[in-house]
């Protein structure tokens, strides 16, 4: 069993685990026991009654929460000719094509968040398959990260895209904010992330969708909130 440290203990004894919480009232008391001295990330935990084992069940896409993360994310491009220009002209952080693709394979480079690719470069991109993959930074056209539009792609994404896919438990991770931001603008991307799943929701998905969502910062312990009091 992991071994806490007293801060995180000592937020647990404030948290009644047999207690399903009202979102406003969990971001608060979220906030009051978050022990780090960092601005910690408010995250969601959703588990959801599908079967990722089947590929008519997987949920997968990608939401742009209207108060962002509170993080500034760092975009890769990979494009050639105009759109380099493009890019560049987007804000992206880095922008390449083979050279990229060669720093990434021979020194393990991958100081981005968010890679993009135009259509064109996808069969060089592909190579990096194993590598970009299990870190989920491979671009996706479910996650709009294929496309030539590459100047939209870019601003959602610094506008607070974020993308999300159901493990193989069935849950869905994704960050929401900050421990700094305000309760109103939690709730709103809480409401937004899963207005989102729920039209996402697989037509082979039998029975109960959102079994349950729970709410922690990156350092304290999780709070269960009453699913239906989201949209209140």
């Amino acid at each position: 069993m992991p071994k806490h440290g007293k801060k995180f203990t000592d937020a647990v004894k404030q948290i009644d685990r047999n207690t399903l919480y009202e979102p406003n009232e969990a971001f608060t008391i979220l906030k009051k026991v978050a022990p780090a001295k960092f601005d910690e990330t408010i995250e969601v935990a959703v588990r959801l009654g599908v079967d990722p084992r089947h590929a008519d069940q997987q949920v997968r896409g990608a939401v742009i929460l209207p108060h962002g993360t509170g993080k500034t994310r760092t975009v890769l491009v990979f494009a050639k000719g105009d759109k380099v220009k493009e890019a560049i002209d987007a804000g992206a952080d880095f922008v390449g094509a083979e050279d990229m693709v060669e720093k990434i394979q021979k020194e393990g480079w991958l100081a981005f968040d968010v890679a993009v690719a135009t259509p064109d470069m996808m069969g060089t991109v592909g190579k990096l398959g194993r590598i970009l993959g299990p870190r989920g930074l491979m671009p996706n056209p479910k996650t709009g990260t294929v496309t030539f539009d590459v100047d939209k792609a870019i601003k959602e994404v610094k506008a607070g895209k974020i993308e999300y896919r159901v493990d193989k438990a069935g849950n869905i991770h994704a960050p929401i904010g900050r421990v700094s931001f305000d309760n109103e603008k939690l709730l709103e991307n809480l409401r937004t992330l899963i207005d989102t799943l729920i039209r996402a929701k697989p037509a082979a998905a039998k029975g109960q969708y959102m079994k349950s969502i729970t709410l922690s910062s990156t350092m304290g312990p999780g709070i269960k909130i009453i699913t239906q009091k989201i949209n209140d």
